[in-house]
């Protein structure tokens, strides 16, 4: 097994595909506390589906580069989500449940009707699911990914203080001169970048798991938001390299063994808490 991992590594495409799933993870997760703090823990879901249908859009039009399109789109829809959403009457679960199935129904429509594609069924398989799609990653979209990663790493960084504000008590923000409404425009920017990305790794029903499942672990051991969010970065990661190289190894969807990786984690450090708890 060990010889044969190390053969599989000397492969570039093996080696973009862990750098990059090492990238994703870790912005995941730095993200994955926020949102769960903020009781938005669906708007995973809501925004990869909502990138799914962008892609569809993007496939069916002909673009080379599908970023251009799917990354607009994301980013209105998260700031419709997160900042405009208090301002509407459709609010909450209620607005990220319709933009979910509507997004998700119009793009699989999209790619029935206008799809020149003799393998329909595995295209769609491969974007819900992220099969391999990671393992066949140009240098390109490597640096793409490794340039948005360390904006997303610097802005999180940068504004550490301001997004910790705005996450626990945002009225009490307001009242001590933050913008809260510019920083949650911020957060909605960012989080629609790692959606996007994340859809090389996860797919697009899985993209949640990989922001919500770190967040959630951490919370079951430390209680502090930077206790928290530093274990959650870096279970995120182990868990997105394990998968990934027990993917490789057994030839499973890498989506999906990551996924199941990171519930596996949740489990033990479920029970850790529990333990911790006790004495």
């Amino acid at each position: 097994m060990i010889d044969k991992l190390y053969t599989y590594l000397q492969y570039p495409f093996v080696q973009r595909a862990l750098i990059v799933g090492v990238l994703i993870a870790l912005c995941s997760s730095l993200l994955g506390v926020t949102l769960v703090l903020k009781r938005f823990s669906f708007i995973g879901d809501g925004l990869s589906h909502v990138a799914f249908g962008a892609m569809c859009v993007a496939t069916v039009v002909g673009v080379s580069n599908n970023m251009l399109i799917i990354l607009p789109v994301t980013i209105l829809s998260a700031i419709f989500l997160l900042r405009g959403g208090k301002h509407v009457k459709i609010k909450g679960d209620a607005a990220i449940a319709m933009i979910s199935v509507a997004s998700m129904a119009f793009g699989y429509l999209i790619m029935t009707v206008c799809s020149t594609s003799s393998n329909l069924t595995g295209d769609v398989c491969t974007t819900l699911f992220g099969s391999m799609t990671i393992l066949t990653l140009r240098v390109r979209s490597v640096w793409i990914c490794f340039i948005l990663s360390i904006l997303v790493i610097t802005v999180f960084i940068l504004f550490y203080n301001k997004i910790f504000a705005v996450t626990f008590d945002e009225d009490f923000a307001v009242s001590a001169g933050t913008n809260a409404d510019r920083y949650n425009l911020l957060l909605a920017v960012v989080i629609a970048v790692i959606i996007v990305l994340a859809m090389n790794l996860c797919g697009s029903l899985l993209v949640s798991a990989l922001i919500i499942f770190p967040a959630l672990s951490a919370m079951r051991i430390f209680h502090s938001f930077k206790s928290v969010t530093i274990f959650s970065a870096v279970l995120s990661v182990i868990c997105a390299f394990s998968g990934m190289i027990i993917s490789i190894l057994t030839g499973t969807p890498v989506g999906s063994t990551i996924v199941a990786v990171d519930t596996g984690a949740f489990l033990i450090c479920y029970l850790i808490g529990l333990i911790v708890r006790r004495d």
